[in-house]
């Protein structure tokens, strides 16, 4: 998976997801105009991704450094892992039970390794997501061990936008936005 400006995301592709959330809140995983962003150490290069769609809620999985939960809704029936500019990876669905509400659990490990980094010669982050039909929930910071989590977590949130459905990508109103949106970031030069 190419993680592309510190995250790779997770997004239902007949539009947004989840509301709003600033990655200070848990320092791995966030939502914006949508979509789920899960925040990398390294700043452009390969991460490698698991997921694991479950029936009912699992366990957390052993030997990670971070692990955070997030509430989302699939309009589709379809939560794929993608990057910014890419198409979503050969990965499969973590919608097991269709269209609805679903918890994703990120874990993570390695995002100390290269931090900022944008060319690194071997795959050193690692993440599993794993999801579940689920009510919404607030977010929710399971385990916290690594240090760019606590820098991510030390920033001051950002303004958030409310989102709704004039931000859909498929309306010129929503597109703006995200130009907008990405702008403020910096994500435009």
């Amino acid at each position: 998976m190419h993680a592309e400006y510190h995250n790779f995301q997770i997004a239902d592709p007949q539009g947004p997801v989840a509301d709003d959330l600033d990655a200070s809140r848990t320092g791995l995983v966030s939502a914006d105009g949508g979509a789920i962003e899960v925040t990398t150490g390294i700043h452009t290069g390969d991460v490698q991704v698991r997921v694991e769609p479950h029936y009912q809620r699992p366990d957390p999985a052993e030997g990670w450094e971070e692990i955070a939960e997030i509430s989302c809704h699939s309009p589709s029936g379809e939560l794929l892992v993608t990057s910014f500019m890419d198409d979503p990876a050969d990965l499969p669905s973590l919608a097991s039970q269709g269209p609805g509400s679903y918890r994703l659990r990120i874990h993570a490990r390695g995002r100390d390794r290269a931090i900022d980094q944008t060319t690194v010669d071997e795959v050193v982050e690692s993440y599993l997501v794993q999801s579940w039909p689920a009510s919404h929930e607030g977010a929710l910071l399971v385990k916290a061990t690594d240090t760019y989590g606590v820098q991510v977590r030390a920033r001051q949130a950002d303004h958030t936008i409310v989102i709704d459905h004039e931000d859909s990508l498929d309306t010129q109103t929503g597109r703006e936005r995200d130009i907008l949106r990405r702008a403020e970031r910096g994500e435009y030069s």
